[in-house]
């Protein structure tokens, strides 16, 4: 055999071939069936030897996308473990009811989503008659399968809670109607309805990234000692558009990489989005199986139900496999919603053999086969897909799922482009709908065109059914359960005092006073292993590297290579059950392994301690949304940001300055955001956080909050905690006063005018500079506070002020604070001013601020302080400017001020 003209070079060319004549043996052989069968044939002959190949046990590199088919036949499917007439009427009774709730609840404008359950009813009923564990499950006690509902199905999952009895009428009537406490939420919320649902997915993309992470997390569980979580499955709902979202997809390797067969994907193919077609020229299903098989998944195609098997039967030359891999997503889209007449000409008319086989077939077949006959509409199909999903052990499976959004809702929505908006069906529309399902609704039920909802009965067939296979399976999915937990011991105060005395001399950056109190934390006997330390690749940057020989970082496979710094002290340690989780350059899969940590309570009965440290720049701008899905799914730990503020990172600049992150994480009701100068308050922070969340909490405390610290690069001396009252409350609340003038043993003229320096994080160093100079240069008293929270300063506040509109007398902590005071009160920052001005409105004296508003820039510490005006100088002439407009110093002074300091 002669080479190609033009031949593309190969990597095999770089390897001797033993045996070039057998090579071209094959390679004829080759050419030889595609000239007399046809390429198709020869591309068969191939698969079929890739096949066996693999069966046999050779390593070969495995096709990235196969034929539009079902992965598994008909002929393999095995048997269903059930009742399949009595699931159908379960799923029917599911349909009517999910479409009722949002069709009812329309006419006061509360919209809802019929089509997306509607096309995936059977994934769901499958599985929640067949495989779905629940938390008494004996195989999983206590925590069962994680199950992450794809957020627009909501619907039929209370649906299907109506016909077990776990919702009533009245609730359903109260779909998106909340304010009352009754009400449904429109998506899964836990925080909102904490009895069922485990995870918040309708934030499109950090479903499937929270499931890879929450099956990974039970594999640490597991390999730690803490709980056998082994015999979890983590089942994760998604749609196809869904899958652009970028988190879809940014932690499919991890997830085969760390072999998560404790992890199944399924993709909700109708082909569809919001708008219209999710690939509208191109085919969504054979894009994704290329990706999810390149990432190492194993891939099951469930597209076709069984009336396609005639005509696979008859596609003796490939021309039916050939048009269904070209046919574009939007045209199948359109097959959906024509007569056989187009569906001939459109689609069999396009090849000879096409034509022939369309000729066999009946107008009724076809429509059948394009308008009805889904893989994800058939439950034998769906089982054997998730049967084998649970076979297949060594990598995780996604299952890709053909299905009709809008099904069975008739010809109006169903593959409509607008049908995701659609939010109900006339009274006609439901009529159809009952006769389709042989549901037992009366015409007379419809009273005033109101649409009933149906139920069989609390005794009936159906109901016990139902009943007897979720008790079988472990008890009513999804279900969020909170067992009783005793509360965590609280570690011995040593740890905590150990930064009462300050560090004398020494000079100590607060991000290494967090590190050096974890570390003793993680030593606690009763409480240390539950902690759960997540970095991104930066532990280093943050000191963390004497926590690595100690803890070891987990990693299922150990650690099967010799470290390049094995002989030093802190070495570079793996192991199958470390503690640490070094996540890499990943902030988003960071934030999901601490949302998966800190929900552990609930999901497996085990409480632990995260805690999550990052630059405070890629925290909160990044992965805010991740942030907020964790307060949704009533999660418990530390957040840290680490190398904080405007202007203590030097040389880095605009894209790590951060002088915002205190704004967003003042949105979010869960985080408690603080915000510490001294080694002593972070010690205090954490001590707190740790009794609220995990100890003996008060009556009126909400315990399902999250702790934000930010923490500071910028080595400074720790001065010893105050011994004056106030000090540990003023921590814990936001505000209390560091010293005055005169502690501070700073000579003053009599009569000195007064001034008080609030300043949180960094700038209280600066502020007490500035306390030193006003007293030294311009006879002027300084009283310098620490303001350890802003935010819970504001919130507090904004309590006060709600208490006093229903006849209660409050009155909020930072004016109390401050009560007697009768000088002006500057505030300052290293963050945007903003921050500080979060309190303006409570303040009774007059008050001003400084913040680092703005852009970061490279520079110096001191060079970007004078810039944004808030170093020691810049606060020393605010502070006279605020005494000049009270006639308390004279105008001249700021003047003066100003041009002594180059200002």
């Amino acid at each position: 055999m002669t080479d190609p003209v033009g031949k593309i070079p190969s990597e095999l060319d770089q390897l001797p071939d033993r045996d070039t004549e057998e090579t071209a043996e094959w390679a004829a052989s080759l050419d030889a069936v595609t000239k007399a069968a046809g390429p198709h044939r020869a591309a068969y002959l191939m698969r079929r030897t890739l096949q066996h190949a693999e069966g046999a046990g050779l390593v070969l590199p495995k096709l990235l996308e196969t034929d539009y088919l079902n992965t598994i036949p008909t002929s393999a499917e095995p048997v269903i473990d059930g009742d399949e007439e009595m699931e159908r009427r379960i799923t029917a009774w599911n349909r009517w009811n999910a479409a009722a709730m949002v069709t009812r609840g329309s006419k006061h404008g509360v919209g809802g989503h019929i089509a997306t359950f509607a096309s995936a009813a059977w994934l769901y009923e499958t599985g929640f008659n067949h495989f779905f564990k629940g938390k008494e499950s004996g195989a999983a006690e206590g925590s069962g399968d994680q199950l992450y509902i794809q957020g627009h199905a909501s619907p039929g999952i209370y649906a299907r809670a109506f016909l077990d009895g776990r919702l009533t009428e009245a609730q359903l009537d109260h779909f998106r109607q909340e304010s009352g406490g009754d009400g449904l939420p429109s998506y899964p919320h836990p925080r909102r309805l904490p009895w069922l649902w485990e995870f918040p997915t309708v934030s499109m993309g950090l479903g499937p990234l929270s499931a890879i992470y929450q099956a990974r997390f039970n594999r640490y569980l597991t390999n730690r000692g803490i709980k056998d979580v082994s015999s979890s499955h983590v089942w994760a709902f998604l749609g196809d558009g869904e899958m652009d979202e970028p988190e879809s997809t940014a932690a499919l390797a991890l997830a085969a990489r760390e072999g998560l067969d404790n992890l199944t994907f399924v993709i909700n193919c109708n082909l569809q989005r919001l708008d219209g077609p999710v690939r509208a020229n191109f085919k969504i299903v054979q894009e994704l199986e290329a990706q999810f098989r390149g990432a190492g998944w194993n891939v099951v195609k469930s597209l076709w139900g069984n009336a396609w098997d005639e005509l696979f039967a008859l596609d003796t030359t490939g021309a039916l496999v050939r048009r269904l891999r070209e046919v574009p997503d939007a045209q199948v889209q359109t097959y959906q919603t024509r007569d056989a007449a187009y569906i001939r000409q459109d689609f069999f008319g396009k090849d000879p053999a096409l034509v022939a086989m369309g000729q066999l077939l009946s107008d009724d077949k076809i429509l059948e086969c394009f308008h009805l006959s889904r893989g994800g509409h058939e439950p034998r199909k769906v089982y054997a897909a998730y049967k084998a999903a649970l076979e297949f052990k060594g990598a995780p499976t996604v299952i890709l799922a053909q299905t009709v959004k809008g099904f069975t809702l008739g010809e109006g929505f169903a593959s409509k482009n607008a049908n995701h908006q659609m939010k109900k069906l006339t009274t006609d529309e439901f009529k159809n709908m009952r006769d389709l399902l042989e549901l037992p609704i009366s015409d007379a039920q419809f009273v005033d065109g109101q649409v009933p909802y149906g139920h069989p009965g609390a005794d009936a067939p159906e109901v016990r059914y139902l009943q007897e296979r979720r008790a079988a399976l472990g008890g009513p999915a999804p279900a969020r359960r909170v067992h009783p937990l005793a509360p965590l011991p609280a570690p011995a105060d040593k740890a905590f005092a150990a930064f009462d005395k300050g560090s004398g001399s020494q000079s100590i950056a607060t991000t290494m006073a967090f590190v050096r109190l974890v570390k003793d934390l993680v030593r606690d006997k009763e409480t240390g292993k539950r902690w759960v330390p997540i970095v991104p690749d930066e532990a280093r940057t943050f000191g963390m590297e004497s926590l690595f020989p100690s803890l070891g970082i987990y990693s299922p496979k150990g650690q099967t290579y010799e470290p390049v710094d094995r002989d030093q002290l802190m070495y570079y340690k793996e192991a199958v059950n470390g503690q640490i989780l070094n996540e890499g350059i990943t902030e988003a899969g960071s934030m999901a392994d601490f949302i998966a940590a800190s929900t552990s309570y609930a999901t497996h009965g085990e409480a632990m301690i995260p805690f999550y440290i990052f630059y405070s720049m890629f925290g909160w701008q990044r992965t805010a949304d991740q942030m907020w899905q964790l307060g949704d799914q009533l999660g418990r730990g530390f957040l840290v940001g680490a190398t904080a503020g405007r202007t203590t990172l030097t040389g880095e600049g605009l894209q790590h300055a951060d002088g915002h992150s205190p704004v967003i994480a003042a949105t979010n009701p869960a985080a408690l955001t603080y915000d510490p100068a001294f080694a002593y308050e972070v010690a205090a922070i954490v001590k707190e956080g740790l009794r609220r969340m995990y100890g003996e909490a008060a009556a009126d405390e909400d315990q399902n909050v999250f702790y934000y610290l930010t923490v500071y690069n910028e080595p400074m001396p720790q001065p010893a905690k105050p011994g004056h009252a106030g000090v540990d409350e003023g921590i814990v609340k936001g505000l209390y006063r560091f010293n005055t003038a005169e502690s501070a043993g700073l000579e003053l003229p009599a009569n000195a005018s007064r001034i008080q320096l609030l300043a949180s994080g960094t700038a209280i160093h600066w502020a007490l500079e500035a306390q030193r100079v006003l007293a030294a240069e311009w006879g002027v008293a300084a009283d310098v506070w620490s303001a350890t929270s802003w935010t819970e300063l504001r919130r507090d506040a904004l309590d006060a002020d709600a208490a006093l509109l229903r006849g209660e007398e409050r009155v909020p902590f930072v004016r109390k604070a401050l009560e007697g005071v009768d000088s002006p009160v500057l505030a300052v920052s290293d963050y945007m001013r903003q921050v500080p001005d979060q309190i303006a409105q409570w303040i009774e004296q007059d008050y001003t601020s400084l913040g680092a508003d703005g852009f970061g820039l490279s520079d110096t510490r001191a060079a970007a302080r004078r810039h944004f005006g808030v170093d020691a100088q810049s606060i020393v002439v605010a502070a006279l400017a605020q005494l000049a407009r009270r006639g308390e110093v004279q105008a001249t002074s700021v003047k003066e001020a100003r041009e002594r300091y180059g200002l």
